[in-house]
């Protein structure tokens, strides 16, 4: 007996009404709803918004546009004085509402379903708007059952329309909530029941997109409870479909994607695709794992690591395992065994170590992810100065190991460690590429709690070391490779030429982050690389006991000579400035944004990174728009935009500092000093006009 009234008290709480701009609430043990308004005055003729929101008791849930398999929309009617005009509602995206077979599409908890109304153009300020509703709604928990309300506002009239601020916050978490328009190419197809489809933009990647659902707007088009596999590339997402029991309508399948990106913030776009061939499948693509059972995250964990040898990043690797791998034809069976195992050993402990970083970066409040040792230019330089010394190694200029025909080092604890360590650096050179399965994997392992997530890493790194692996199993299959001569000799100075292809990739890569002062540094290590190992390999050939000291100390020299270059591609350099310049955005700095608030200047602070999905959408949809452009040049709003690509201490501690563990972060700073506005982490152009300081916008976004 005590339930009911305890989830009436809160209903009441939540449902009473701030001003009079909310109408009284219509009540029952299972909702509280009301009619609100954004503005506490209305002005003649200027349209403003208007919502029907709905507050829901625990386990209760409404309908969207689209009911899914059952139920029923809201339904609202207006009136008002002559000349009032109203639009219908402006629809969230909704939420998967499973129940046994059947899914549904709608809304739990609390939600706004805004509107817009526009009063007749002849009023007079100090009249009053008197808008009364009628509304209708089915609400269904175990249960359904149909309610209605009649509602009624008065809203005083002046001539300049006059903000609420009571309720202007849940105006613009209602109005993120809305879908935006989708800034990617769609394209859409069925075969018999089965179809996709597939969005094309460079915004999407399995870095960026951890899950995604399509809700089409027309109901049984799609069979609602069908699964939806998802596939994400570079530059493209796709998602299987599976028609329903209605025929298609002609013209374009209109619906909403919604996608949650690698941060855990769900983003919703309207797309509209008119049906064809079926989309191709993706090159590379992950099948998404969410909400699958441990033991198949880890097979499709352990089949990416076993395709992720044949990826370009790790080619190159592939020279040092063919000839470890050739080394060990006609070796005894417990050589060849305790050789595979040493190298399967890297491997894993490797895939191992990594996950702790990201387990610990994300734990400390960074933001890690596969390949996050990438951001870094100084590991980039040494993972090149590397890759050049290895080629260097192939192709004779010095030796490691002995002779490339001998066998009898085989079994030297320096062998097994070479092994080991040739493991240890597949992986790392392996981590800017994402084999098929891998992403998928990797985005549910991070979701999982540590030890799931390590499961899952040493399962990648088991996968990618089965084939050498296998020689530990069956020892007897090297007895089937060439047995070792002159052609290896060959093979392994050809085999150079990858790992130089890697050093010149791994430049490349460095010149996209850098500037010229620490690219030069870093081409300048590598000379010093080349000379070192020159230097080495004339100690190795030296007759006499001076020379060969001469060349280890030309070698070490060398070394640290290079070592000593590292600290110059440390910090981040000026290319992030010249972008943000080329975005009429100055770089974030402490020391900058105290500056300008100094001068009584108001200040748009964005928070953003490279791997973020809502924060590039953000930007192309509101943003870098031309009204809020403009907007910022005619109110002299300084844009300040800070790059967390890296998870730099700074800006995370800018987070932390307004409740966010991650971008994006939008704050309005406002002229003359006082606190930031916090914006949604969904924008539209309307949410930025109506947060900037001056003079409000009028329309809608």
């Amino acid at each position: 007996m005590f339930r009911p009234a305890l989830t009436l008290a809160a209903l009441l709480a939540l449902g009473t009404p701030a001003l009079a701009l909310e109408s009284a609430p219509v009540r029952s043990e299972r909702t509280a709803m009301s009619l609100a308004a954004e503005l506490s005055a209305v002005a003649p003729g200027q349209p403003f918004r208007l919502g029907l929101k709905q507050v829901l008791a625990p386990g209760w849930h409404t309908y969207w546009i689209n009911p899914g398999d059952a139920g029923t929309p809201p339904e609202l009617a207006l009136t008002g004085p002559e000349g009032t005009a109203a639009t219908g509602f402006d629809w969230p995206a909704p939420d998967r509402i499973p129940f046994g077979p059947l899914v549904n599409y709608g809304y739990e908890n609390q939600v706004l379903l805004p509107l817009t109304v526009t009063p007749p153009a002849d009023l007079r300020p100090g009249d009053v708007l008197t808008l009364e509703a009628t509304a209708s709604w089915l609400v269904c928990e175990q249960v359904c059952i149909p309610e209605e309300g009649v509602f009624r506002l008065d809203l005083p009239v002046e001539a300049a329309p006059r903000p609420d601020p009571a309720l202007a916050g849940a105006f613009r978490e209602a109005e993120a909530a809305l879908p935006r328009p989708s800034p990617w190419a769609a394209s859409l197809g069925f075969e018999d029941r089965q179809g996709a489809l597939r969005l094309d933009g460079p915004d999407l990647s399995p870095a960026t997109v951890k899950a995604a659902w399509f809700f089409p707007a027309e109901w049984g088009a799609l069979d609602h409870a069908g699964p939806q596999p998802m596939e994400v590339a570079e530059g493209s997402l796709r998602l299987g479909l599976t028609r329903g029991a209605a025929p298609l309508a002609e013209g374009p399948l209109a619906g909403v994607v919604t996608i949650t990106d690698t941060a855990g913030t769900r983003s919703a776009f309207t797309v509209s695709a008119v049906p064809g061939a079926v989309p191709a499948a993706l090159g590379g693509a992950a099948p998404a794992l969410a909400g699958w059972p441990l033991w198949q995250v880890l097979l499709s964990a352990a089949l990416g690591g076993l395709i992720l040898n044949l990826m370009p990043c790790v080619f190159p690797i592939l020279a040092m395992k063919a000839m470890a791998v050739a080394k060990l034809s006609g070796a005894a069976r417990g050589t060849v065994r305790s050789h595979a195992a040493s190298y399967t050993a890297g491997v894993v402990l490797s895939f191992l170590v990594l996950a702790g970083a990201m387990i610990a970066l994300r734990a400390a409040g960074g933001v890690a992810g596969w390949g996050f040792q990438f951001t870094s230019p100084v590991f980039v330089a040494l993972m090149g100065w590397l890759m050049l010394a290895v080629g260097l190694n192939l192709s004779g200029v010095f030796q490691i190991g002995g002779p490339v025909g001998a066998g009898s080092g085989l079994a030297a604890r320096g062998g097994h460690l070479g092994s080991f360590a040739t493991g240890g650096l597949a992986v790392l050179v392996a981590t800017p590429c994402t084999a098929p399965f891998m992403a998928a994997a990797i985005g549910a392992a991070m979701a999982m709690p540590p030890a799931a997530t390590l499961a899952v890493f040493a399962a990648m790194g088991f996968g990618m070391a089965a084939p050498y692996a296998l020689l530990a199993l069956a020892p007897g299959l090297a007895r089937l490779l060439p047995r070792p001569g002159l052609w290896m000799e060959r093979l392994k100075q050809v085999l150079a030429f990858p790992m130089y292809g890697a050093a010149l990739w791994l430049l490349w890569v460095l010149a996209q982050m850098v500037g010229p002062a620490a690219l030069a540094a870093a081409l300048a290590g590598g000379l010093a690389i080349g000379f070192g190992a020159w230097a080495l390999g004339a100690a190795q050939q030296a007759r006499s006991r001076r020379g060969h000291w001469l060349g280890r100390g030309g070698a070490a020299l060398a070394l640290l000579g290079a070592l000593a270059l590292l600290p110059q591609l440390g910090a981040r350099p000026a290319p992030a400035a010249a972008a943000a310049a080329t975005e009429a955005a100055e770089p974030w700095s402490e020391a900058r944004l105290a500056a300008l608030r100094a001068e009584g200047r108001p200040v748009f602070v964005n928070m953003t990174a490279a791997w973020c999905i809502t924060c590039k959408v953000n930007e192309r949809v509101a943003l870098d728009s031309a009204a809020v452009r403009q907007a910022f040049q005619e109110r002299g709003i300084a844009y300040l935009k800070g790059d967390w690509t890296d998870g730099g201490p700074a800006i995370a501690a800018q987070l932390r500092r307004h409740g966010r563990e991650g971008v994006p972060l939008y704050l309005v700073y406002p002229p003359g000093g006082g606190e930031p506005e916090v914006l949604p982490q969904i924008l539209t152009e309307a949410i930025v006009l109506r947060a900037l300081p001056g003079p409000s916008a009028s329309g809608r976004g």
